[in-house]
């Protein structure tokens, strides 16, 4: 899903001006192009934003679940790019890291910011490699993922191995967030990553649990997409679900919203253990609450339990815990929730997955001013 930009004030704390003496140009995503693989999973800098982003659940030796994020964004600024000073800040790098343990009750998170340069943060063409001082993800030529981010209070090691063909969402890539042609990205995801590493858990007090990191395994979902283009100007957020299901298939699905609820753009892909892809458009695709939950930091109400439709058929969405709200105002400046959520369909298990829920305390603004 179309998820973060960074906001104009803090553009300016890292020396990127407001205005420039004429509107930056920027690459545009265009229907006749397709997703090339491995080449498109490196890093795209003529596109104003870029991210990868892998979520999972994770299994202790005594079995107790985890949930995980780790993002890297990849944000272009506008400036020029013929800038020949290595401080020129043409592109900021920023990070998110977080962990649910239902031991703790709560997510725990960490993010960082920086513009690229002197080989502490970048984002790399041709192959995945991105870093943010100690925090990276790297793709390795066997297609494997290593990533590494050692936050305030806990730290992931984890490595993910994929099982399955990565997905080509939309179009060959081509992915439609909006009724016009241009509100699109290109987005490709890698469901059923196998996981395997440890991390380090949160105390109580939110210090990591001292010397001793706990050993994981478990499955990852990792999404790549790249853009220029803003969402239609009536859209205040999402919902999106990714979730890898139990019979070996992957379910993606998001709803653009607008401040009435309605939706202004809706997709999903279900892709069979087999390898079989169908595709629901926007009339065959909604998300409907059916209960909330109120941050008591921030007063934001988020529906964490829904049911998410594809075609006829209904997904029931319940989080491993209610308050996995992430607060990256000090990066990207969004609130939003982003959480594990177990699925059930005709009252059995179906999967695990991840949903995303922005726009819920003020209009997620995508825009520079």
């Amino acid at each position: 899903m179309q998820r973060h930009f960074l906001p104009l004030a803090l553009a300016a704390l890292l020396g990127v001006s407001a205005v420039f003496a004429a509107q930056p140009q920027f690459a545009t995503v265009t229907p006749d192009k397709r997703v090339e693989l491995p080449g498109d999973t490196g890093a795209h800098p003529e596109f104003r934003t870029e991210w990868w982003y892998a979520t999972g659940w994770l299994d202790t030796p005594d079995h107790q679940p985890l949930g995980f994020q780790i993002t890297f964004f990849r944000s272009a600024t506008g400036h020029p790019a013929d800038d020949p000073s290595a401080f020129a800040p043409t592109q900021l790098i920023i990070a998110h890291a977080a962990l649910s343990d239902p031991k703790l009750g709560r997510l725990v998170h960490d993010q960082k910011i920086a513009r690229q340069g002197f080989g502490l943060a970048y984002a790399k063409p041709g192959n995945t490699d991105v870093q943010l001082d100690t925090w990276r993800m790297v793709r390795a030529p066997d297609g494997h993922y290593d990533v590494t981010a050692d936050a305030a209070g806990f730290a992931l090691h984890l490595t993910f191995t994929p099982t399955q063909a990565p997905l080509l969402q939309g179009d060959n890539g081509y992915s439609r967030k909006g009724p016009l042609p241009e509100q699109a990205s290109y987005y490709y995801s890698e469901p059923q990553l196998r996981v395997t590493g440890s991390v380090t858990r949160p105390a109580a007090d939110g210090a990591s649990r001292a010397a001793t990191p706990t050993p994981v395994t478990g499955s990852a979902w990792l999404d790549h997409e790249w853009s220029s283009t803003l969402l239609a100007s009536d859209a205040v957020g999402w919902d999106w679900l990714g979730a890898n299901l139990s019979d070996g298939a992957a379910l993606m699905a998001f709803k653009v919203r607008a401040a009435d609820g309605h939706a202004v753009w809706a997709h999903a892909a279900l892709r069979s253990a087999d390898g079989q892809v169908k595709q629901y458009g926007p009339a065959d695709v909604d998300f409907t609450p059916t209960r909330q939950w109120r941050s008591p930091r921030t007063g934001t109400q988020y529906p964490v339990a829904t049911v998410v439709r594809t075609g006829d058929v209904r997904w029931q969405l319940a989080p491993l815990l209610d308050d996995q709200e992430l607060d990256s105002r000090d990066s990207t400046g969004a609130l939003y929730w982003e959480g594990a959520v177990i699925l059930t369909r005709d009252g059995k298990q179906a999967g695990r997955g991840y949903l995303e829920l922005t726009g819920y305390g003020k209009k997620l603004r995508l825009e520079r001013r």
